[in-house]
């Protein structure tokens, strides 16, 4: 025989026991013999019984999510397996924001129970010092004072109430009351006191304490509220946003990239990275929506943070509201002779009183001394067993990384080497279909960049509902959060507006600033004139009221300069004498 036609024949019956032995591999007789074992270990070991579980491989006809080759899962497996991974999903969302809601829940807690530890500080405080100093006539008007407490806790609570109208309504019962004890000589109806607190705008009976009060108070509660309310609705999102069920697309995509393996016989064979990627952007497209206000969010909360141990401190606003209204009393009843002969003007010539016996020292007060301002170790303790600088420390620490959260959660979820193969593993890995390198490229973060993702199907011309609502929420909280910064509060602004609640809160003070670091307060000479709109009547009451003298109501009360000009005027007022301070 030719050799060479030897040779030819040699090599075609290699070729056909080749292709023989390779029809009996792929025959199903063949493939049933592979064995399943270490599958039905696997999901034994997940708490699932193996009674129809295959032994051997089967034939895949019947699987609907993972690929119809020989499979070790039955129908019924890799439904059970479907569940598994859509609760495999929801897990590794909940641990990953963990993080998330502990911080703005814990810290909420903690912020909310010192701003409302503080403002009782701040009462109890102010109760101890006016009673340590005026006794008797203190406790008598101590209703005032709560009042103002109330209020502020009211506001502080998220109640619709104005801090200037809170505050102009504690001045304008204040100066009445005041009023009364430094004119003991005279009788006062409720008309007459009426017209003292509706022109104390213009009379400025506490010269500027009541501005440089409300300017500080209502920065730093205003801060200290969007803050607490800021951290409320960050907790509120992330509940909100992680509490999410998976699609059917989403689902049959974490099926295939973290069960069907374990259906081929290989169960410890783990997804790509990038597989696992495209996996998890179509399943969180809605979530990476929410990235550039949610940064938004993030960054607003961490400058008001930043404002309240500064400029905006809230612990010296607490801490400052004794002292300011003592120095207003005081100022008052230093200037109670000039003041007096303006509101006597102003609202005509009081009736005296009957005639009475003198009061008591006991009765009086007259054996207190005048109220002091108070050292440090006197003024009140820090609440709640920490302090602001610690508390906002805490805070911006844990801040910071969470921008970019809800983008990075993919790449988060597919960092965790139980849920997917190292970056730097790329061919011994599952790719979808079989072991080796994963080809397609990965897609873009958020909805409308899912349309050519090629693991999960999604509808990128129907945005989530609850997705735009987040957006909307976050963009309130922020924008509430970037007003506070400029010391306004948005539910007041067209009404507060030039009220000391917009830009006149923008001015500082030496005694709201602490004596340390950075927010030293610039060298300034405090303003000599009148704040802006002290000539206007307070709000609600009117000028031209018929307790307002009808021969001054088209003129302003005569000025101090003024008053010294027509001696003969004075000389004919018999009220015009020292009147011996009540609350000394």
């Amino acid at each position: 025989m030719d050799p060479q036609l030897l040779l030819s024949s040699r090599r075609l019956l290699l070729l056909l026991s080749s292709v023989a032995a390779l029809s009996v591999a792929r025959s199903p007789a063949a493939a049933a013999g592979r064995s399943c074992a270490d599958t039905r270990q696997v999901y034994s070991e997940k708490g699932y019984s193996t009674n129809n579980a295959p032994v051997t491989q089967i034939s895949g006809e019947h699987l609907r999510l993972c690929p119809q080759d020989y499979t070790c899962c039955s129908s019924q497996m890799e439904e059970t397996l479907g569940l598994q991974s859509e609760r495999d999903f929801l897990k590794a969302i909940e641990e990953n924001s963990q993080f998330l809601q502990t911080t703005f829940t814990q810290r909420h807690r903690r912020f909310d129970e010192f701003f409302r530890e503080l403002i009782d500080l701040s009462e109890k405080s102010m109760n101890q010092m006016f009673t340590k100093t005026y006794g008797l006539l203190f406790t008598q008007n101590a209703h005032i004072f709560q009042e103002l407490f109330v209020e502020l806790r009211r506001y502080y609570s998220g109640s619709s109430v104005s801090l200037a109208e809170v505050l102009s309504d504690f001045w304008s019962r204040l100066v009445e009351r005041v009023f009364s004890l430094v004119n003991p000589q005279y009788q006062f109806s409720e008309d007459y006191l009426e017209c003292v607190s509706k022109h104390a705008e213009q009379l400025q009976p506490f010269g500027d304490v009541p501005r440089k009060l409300r300017v500080q108070v209502s920065r730093a509660f205003i801060a200290a509220r969007s803050l607490s309310q800021g951290l409320a609705t960050g907790r509120d999102i992330v509940n909100k946003a992680t509490k999410l069920t998976a699609d059917p697309e989403c689902v049959r995509g974490l099926m295939r990239q973290w069960y069907c393996p374990l259906c081929r016989g290989m169960p410890y064979l783990q997804p790509c990275h990038p597989l696992c990627l495209n996996v998890m952007k179509g399943c969180l497209a809605n979530q990476a929506d929410l990235d550039t206000e949610w940064n938004n969010f993030i960054d607003a909360l961490y400058l008001v943070s930043e404002k309240l141990e500064g400029p905006f401190n809230v612990e010296l606003a607490a801490e400052s509201i004794a002292v300011k209204v003592s120095e207003a009393i005081m100022y008052m009843q230093e200037n109670s002779v000039s003041v007096s002969t303006k509101v006597f003007q102003g609202c005509g010539a009081p009736r005296p009183s009957p005639a009475r016996s003198k009061r008591s020292p006991k009765e009086s007060g007259g054996n207190r001394r005048p109220f002091r301002t108070y050292t440090p170790e006197e003024k009140p303790t820090t609440a709640a067993g920490t302090n602001l600088d610690r508390l906002v420390t805490e805070l911006k620490e844990r801040l910071r990384p969470m921008t970019g959260f809800w983008v990075s959660l993919p790449q988060t979820i597919c960092n965790d080497e139980k849920l997917a193969a190292d970056v730097t593993n790329s061919d011994r890995c599952w790719n979808g279909q079989t072991r080796g390198r994963y080809l397609p490229d990965v897609t873009g973060d958020g909805l409308v960049s899912q349309i050519n993702n090629p693991e999960v199907e999604v509808d990128i011309s129907r945005p989530d509902v609850r997705t735009r609502q987040l957006i909307m929420e976050l963009r309130v909280a922020t924008n509430k959060l970037k007003h506070a910064l400029s010391g306004q509060d948005m539910d007041f602004m067209d009404s507060e507006e030039g009220s000391g609640s917009g830009g006149e809160d923008h001015e500082r003070y030496n005694d709201d600033w602490p004596d340390y670091g950075p927010y030293s307060p610039p060298h300034s000479k405090p303003p000599q004139n009148p704040p802006p709109g002290a000539g206007k009547s307070p709000r609600g009451r009117d000028k031209n009221g018929p307790k307002w003298n009808r021969n001054n109501s088209n003129t302003r009360v005569p000025s101090a300069a003024s008053l010294l000009s027509f001696p003969l005027v004075l000389l004919s007022l018999p009220f015009v004498v020292a009147v011996a301070p009540m609350w000394r």
